[in-house]
């Protein structure tokens, strides 16, 4: 395993990545670990800009494939302006999405194919894969209930698509997982924050702060 690791966190909408990275984030640097945290898509100004695009609830009309090339393009910026520069420098990088999103969002469940979503993505970033990917998963019906409860979240486009929608997204990171099982590791999302706090902490203290 490397000194220094590119580490990303997927699930589908609701699943809660984006509070679990904060609190591990926050547990590094109490161990003096240097850390950078990211976004996909965004994290940069010229990615962000992309992101308003995708992600805008009016923007109803765009085609599966132009959402695809959107998100690579996003990715493509984000890795070699920030990630790449960050690890390069010895950091360890956690960010919240990264390719898997593509490949389960727009490969599988929009139906485009996984193959042919990573030659997009294989082509925007270098074929550069993650060191480590926690997956959170959770019953899309438990993750969109969270979101609508959830007033202060961002309501994004994808939000707003019907529960099959979700469901093709969970079967898609599933197919994802079977490609690379040493890779990602599943967590069970549907637990209580603190428990999945806790429990990509446990992987993580070994591989980062004990080595």
């Amino acid at each position: 395993m490397k000194n220094n690791l590119f580490i990303t966190f997927e699930g589908p909408e609701g699943a809660g990545k984006t509070t679990v990275i904060n609190k591990i984030i926050a547990r590094l640097q109490q161990q003096n670990i240097d850390v950078l945290g990211t976004r996909e898509p965004g994290g940069i100004e010229i990615a962000e800009k992309i992101r308003e695009i995708i992600l805008n609830p009016a923007h109803t009309a765009i085609d599966e494939r132009t959402e695809a090339l959107l998100y690579a393009a996003a990715r493509s910026q984000h890795f070699f302006e920030k990630v790449e520069p960050a690890l390069k420098e010895g950091k360890h990088v956690l960010c919240d999405r990264f390719i898997d999103s593509s490949l389960a969002y727009q490969g599988y469940a929009r139906g485009i194919g996984i193959d042919e979503v990573l030659s997009i993505n294989e082509f925007a970033i270098g074929k550069r894969m993650p060191d480590l990917t926690f997956y959170f998963d959770i019953n899309p019906a438990v993750g969109l209930a969270r979101i609508h409860a959830h007033n202060e979240r961002e309501v994004n486009r994808l939000d707003n698509e019907s529960l099959l929608f979700h469901e093709k997204v969970r079967k898609g990171y599933y197919e994802v997982i079977k490609r690379y099982p040493n890779r990602i590791k599943v967590v069970n999302a549907e637990q209580p924050v603190e428990k999945v706090i806790d429990e990509v902490w446990e992987i993580l203290y070994e591989l980062v702060v004990r080595k």
